[in-house]
């Protein structure tokens, strides 16, 4: 799988007012209308149970300068916020400065998947607040877009 090329997004929220991320490569559009996304967090995220029981989150889609943001949210413990700018998105969850873009989204569904959960979240707000390539991962390593 590691052939296929995907973005890189790190998904948010807050949790009893902190705030909580994961770097999730697996998302993608779903549907326009309504208009869903779905995410696919490992059954042995300590992150995801967290953004559950939010009940909301904000996937942001990471520019090709942000590889150091992916690192940081993709470890396992530790405080993943310190020294990474955020403002609270309109469901209160972080949306990470420098993104490309920002999608907020409501639960609407959980499905088994294996060894991971398929989250459908349905949107409920978005914004293109950057105009930049997008990190790409590709055969285990950050790839970028060419010209």
């Amino acid at each position: 799988m590691g052939h296929f090329a995907t973005g890189v997004t790190v998904v948010t929220a807050l949790h009893d007012g902190a705030p909580v991320g994961m770097a999730c490569q697996s998302f993608t559009s779903l549907s326009l209308e309504p208009a869903y996304i779905s995410i696919a967090p490992a059954l042995t995220s300590t992150t995801y149970p967290k953004v559950r029981t939010a009940g909301r989150f904000v996937v942001n889609i990471l520019a090709e300068d942000q590889q150091e943001v992916c690192r940081t949210m993709g470890r396992s413990g530790g405080d993943k916020f310190a020294g990474v700018d955020w403002s609270p998105a309109g469901n209160g969850a972080p949306r990470l400065a420098g993104a490309v873009a920002w999608i907020e989204c409501d639960i609407a569904h959980e499905l088994p998947g294996g060894d991971h959960v398929i989250v459908i979240g349905a949107v409920t707000a978005l914004d293109l607040p950057r105009d930049a390539a997008p990190l790409m991962f590709h055969k285990g390593r950050y790839a970028r877009l060419a010209a």
